[in-house]
């Protein structure tokens, strides 16, 4: 990885003459990149490789799910979402699907988040990322599921947010 700054980019090599602001943003820069270079070294485990599903709630899931039927074409199941398959450039299925579902707002399926929403991230191996997460200080909710679905895990951001981690079946 090339550290060196390029003046092209906005920010300049500490004393070349452009002002503290600029140097001030160069050492940010540099020192994130070398942060990134350490954890790249150090840290060889996947975390996240996709996006598995996106769910949000709603007051009334039956009428959204309509409205984002016909307007904008989703094919909205019963069950109240729906799957997109993978494809790859020349749209040949691959492995893997990502889910878009509508909750009830009165569930209680994201919480212990206030937010409508969640994203659910695939992950190759749900339990180290659980203890790397853990050891990080990460906000890691005790509660697990391992199902014919694949295994889940859940983590709060900073900012409240619920994550669920999802490690598909074998194969998927």
């Amino acid at each position: 990885m090339n550290l060196r700054p390029r003046t092209n980019a906005g920010y300049s090599a500490p004393n070349s003459g452009l002002g503290p602001r600029r140097v001030a943003s160069y050492g940010v820069r540099r020192r994130m990149a070398a942060s990134l270079v350490r954890l790249e070294s150090e840290d060889q485990m996947k975390r996240v490789t996709g996006i598995g599903g996106i769910f949000f709630s709603a007051k009334d899931p039956k009428a959204l799910g309509a409205w984002y039927k016909t307007h904008l074409g989703i094919d909205v199941q019963d069950w109240g979402g729906t799957t997109f398959d993978w494809t790859d450039a020349e749209g040949n299925p691959t492995k893997g699907t990502t889910v878009w579902s509508i909750h009830p707002a009165s569930g209680n399926h994201m919480a212990p988040s206030n937010s409508p929403f969640m994203v659910n991230y695939r992950v190759e191996d749900l339990d180290a990322l659980l203890q790397a997460l853990r050891e990080e200080g990460c906000d890691v909710l005790e509660k697990t599921d391992d199902s014919e679905y694949g295994k889940f895990g859940w983590v709060m951001d900073p900012e409240g947010n619920k994550i669920e981690l999802w490690q598909p079946p074998a194969g998927q």
